[in-house]
């Protein structure tokens, strides 16, 4: 199912995002209906309706003890177009996550193909089989019925179970964190960097480097580079970091990103999925709520997703911030005169 899910969203999303329905001669020489008059269907005959339970009640004719049925019908029935209107709205609100740059293609495609009916999109008018109607229930909820030929049974959505679901915080379709904007934020909290590195919007200068804090020295104070090798016997000096320092420093900060990511499981698994995978991707329906082991997976994968992509490159072959440590030298020479001052350093002439 889950493979389903990914060939077809990313199906529907090529044809959304294509223009070669523009030069399909067959599409644009026919009317496409995507009149689905959605609540002017559900509430025809509803005025008869009203009328009549408001007729019984004024004439004593009521079928149950003191109208009590009837008045809590007509009850229904006003409240009855306010109330579908909200629905709508919420569950266009959810469907619309569907639009979204970093959407997870591993969430039930149905919602993909619902949100296309709602927008009137191309390949999804009546013309082309679909439909979607609603209908008002005894109990006073509504639902919605989408059919067409993606969907394998009707997709039926009832008011009730969505708002239940949305005052717990769930939808039906998961909205992807941006983990890469959250990570770029992450860098200015972790204590890294010195505090003119951050703008005042909140974001790292450009040419922001990892504090002197966390830069290895020698017992004289002196920075203790390592020495690389640019060819043509020649070399130079980039800066050696205290990993461990950094480590214990940053994982506070990082863990407890993680911990706001795994609150919410829904999100977190389309952060997996989209992000960490590595093209092994978690079921929304087999894999929620999370296991430990997973939830332990997710925190390992983020750390070196991290890591590897934002936190790494401040690490990676930076100069000296001395001027004159800085200059290119004579490799062999260079060698010598470090192993000669790690003797000196440590009494060991």
């Amino acid at each position: 199912m889950e493979n389903k899910n990914i060939i077809n969203n990313l199906i529907i999303k090529q044809i959304n995002e294509s223009d070669a329905l523009a030069f399909d001669k067959d599409f644009i020489s026919k009317s496409h209906d995507v009149n689905f008059d959605i609540l002017g269907n559900a509430f025809k005959g509803t005025g008869k309706i009203y009328a009549k339970i408001k007729m019984a009640i004024e004439n004593n004719t009521c079928m149950s003890e003191n109208c009590q049925y009837e008045y809590e019908q007509l009850k229904r029935l006003q409240q009855a177009p306010k109330e579908a209107l909200e629905f709508l709205g919420l569950l266009l609100s959810q469907l619309e996550t569907t639009e979204d740059p970093n959407f997870d293609p591993n969430n039930n495609y149905e919602y993909t193909a619902a949100n296309c009916i709602f927008k009137e999109k191309p390949g999804f008018s009546k013309s082309d089989g679909y439909n979607v109607i609603m209908n008002l229930l005894e109990d006073g909820s509504q639902e919605l019925i989408f059919i067409g030929p993606l969907f394998e049974k009707p997709l039926v959505i009832n008011s009730v179970a969505l708002y239940a679901l949305n005052e717990v915080g769930s939808t039906l379709v998961s909205e992807t964190p941006d983990i890469n904007e959250e990570m770029l934020t992450l860098l200015t909290k972790v204590g890294l960097f010195d505090p003119s590195d951050i703008l005042e919007d909140g974001t790292l200068s450009p040419t922001a480097t990892i504090a002197d804090a966390f830069i290895l020295k020698n017992p004289d104070g002196s920075y203790d580079y390592e020495i690389v090798d640019i060819g043509n016997g020649k070399g130079r000096n980039i800066l050696k970091f205290d990993l461990d320092k950094i480590n214990k420093k940053a994982t506070p900060f990082i863990n407890a990103e993680i911990g706001g990511l795994l609150s919410d499981e829904q999100s977190t698994v389309a952060a997996w999925n989209v992000y960490l995978s590595e093209g092994k991707y978690w079921s929304y329906t087999e894999d929620l709520p999370l296991t430990q082991d997973k939830r332990d997976l997710f925190e390992i994968k983020y750390k070196d997703y991290f890591y590897n992509n934002y936190l790494t490159p401040f690490l990676t072959n930076q100069l000296p911030t001395v001027e004159e440590d800085s200059a290119v030298f004579d490799l062999a020479e260079g060698r010598k005169a470090k192993a000669q001052k790690f003797l000196q350093d440590n009494n060991l002439n």
